[in-house]
């Protein structure tokens, strides 16, 4: 645990994290604007740290990754359905989250899916759990690396994303683990974002 704190890496990647993305979601009618920039700066800031894992041969990140995408979508899908199911209020916090951060144009969709995906997971799984796992035992670096993920999702000011955050964190944190192909998640992640953005919204 002291290592951990002793970690400059890692505290001044956070540091930069949470500076940018705190920015990001102080005014929703330039989100995607900072947002992007913020990202491309984690990209730059963990390209430096840490190698890129590629396990896994080109047909099987590809393949893993697409089912794994579906596999995470339906499990939301059906978190939602609980909810109605339980009548919990978060019907106007979905549809808030979608009116405030989704992608409108062309441009954003771009982003969302060449930028923002890699960007997030070669952030934070490819360098902050993958150097939380120097410290701890894989089940700590990927609870803490889903902690802090969510952790920046805070800004934004709705429970929800950050929960939404936490659950994905530990689901593309745990795929890491297990297959250690960055591109593997890194498809999960945009065919996730494909399906709740454009396929099939929750709205």
């Amino acid at each position: 645990m002291k290592k951990f704190f002793q970690d400059p890496r890692i505290l001044i990647g956070l540091l930069i994290a949470h500076v940018l993305l705190f920015f990001s979601f102080q005014d929703r009618t330039i989100f995607w604007y900072i947002f992007s920039g913020s990202i491309l700066v984690l990209i730059a800031y963990s390209s430096f740290q840490e190698d890129v894992d590629d396990k896994l041969s080109f047909i099987q990140f590809i393949i893993f990754g697409a089912l794994s995408g579906f596999l995470l979508y339906f499990v939301f899908w059906l978190g939602l359905w609980g909810m109605k199911i339980l009548h919990l209020p978060f019907d106007t916090s979905i549809k808030n989250l979608y009116n405030w951060y989704a992608p409108a144009l062309f441009w954003q969709y771009l982003a969302l899916v060449l930028v923002a995906a890699p960007g997030e997971e070669l952030f934070w799984r490819g360098f902050i759990q993958k150097r939380l796992s120097k410290y701890f035992k894989p089940i700590v670096s990927i609870l803490t690396g889903s902690v802090l993920y969510a952790s920046v999702h805070i800004y934004s000011g709705s429970f929800l994303l950050v929960l939404a955050a936490f659950i994905s964190g530990l689901f593309w944190g745990y795929l890491y683990f297990l297959k250690k192909s960055m591109p593997l998640v890194i498809v999960s992640h945009i065919i996730f974002d494909l399906m709740i953005f454009i396929i099939l919204p929750f709205r």
